[in-house]
């Protein structure tokens, strides 16, 4: 594969934090371009041209546009898939995917950036009640994550197995953004623990969102 790789994204995005993380282990060199999700560039005509769902991120590859990080990961591992993010048995793909969904289907969509600004601004909720919705799900969705990680044996160092791959690369960022609102995660051992042995590891670091707005800043 050849061919310049472009991400659109923002850097406190968990989403193209999670692509971010991939192309990383994958060793995939790229581009980044930003959309300031703060000041709604994602909405301006060009971006939109760009992806229909003014969302970020999106990534060119290939001569290709894709949306959701979800498709793109997966699009990454079936084009490039040394070294894998996706285990090689079905059960266990069935198995990081569900981990996976868990974040970016359950948790993230309802309590991402778009969704408290409308509580705040069209049906006028106050910081304290927006804080209390966000950390509401959070609990709801970690708990259930911890449960599922704490009673397999496919669980090791990382979320499934002692390689990092498909699964981790949505729950360090959604750790992120816990940490970030003052929920924290310290009532979920198991996520905590994986969550900071990826932080250790040189494909999440250079992906954070603070080691973005340091590259940015150059």
């Amino acid at each position: 594969m050849s061919g310049k790789v472009v991400l659109h994204g923002y850097f406190r995005s968990s989403a193209s934090f999670r692509v971010r993380i991939a192309l990383n282990l994958k060793n995939i060199a790229y581009e980044q371009t930003t959309h300031h999700l703060r000041k709604n560039d994602q909405r301006a005509s060009a971006y939109l041209a760009v992806n229909p769902q003014g969302l970020v991120p999106t990534l060119e590859i290939d001569g290709k546009r894709f949306g959701q990080s979800l498709a793109i990961l997966e699009y990454l591992d079936e084009t490039r898939p040394n070294p894998p993010l996706l285990p090689k048995d079905a059960a266990g793909r069935a198995r990081v995917r569900m981990l996976a969904d868990v974040i970016a289907c359950d948790i993230h969509p309802i309590d991402n950036l778009r969704v408290l600004r409308y509580l705040r601004d069209p049906l006028g909720q106050d910081e304290e009640a927006v804080q209390v919705w966000y950390n509401h799900w959070i609990a709801e969705g970690f708990a259930a994550f911890e449960a599922l990680l704490a009673s397999s044996a496919d669980t090791g160092k990382f979320c499934h197995g002692d390689e990092p791959g498909y699964a981790d690369c949505f729950l360090v960022p959604q750790v992120g953004n816990a940490r970030t609102m003052g929920a924290g995660v310290a009532a979920w051992p198991t996520v905590e623990r994986i969550a900071n042995a990826c932080a250790a590891l040189p494909a999440f670091a250079k992906a954070h969102p603070d080691t973005i707005a340091m590259t940015l800043a150059r």
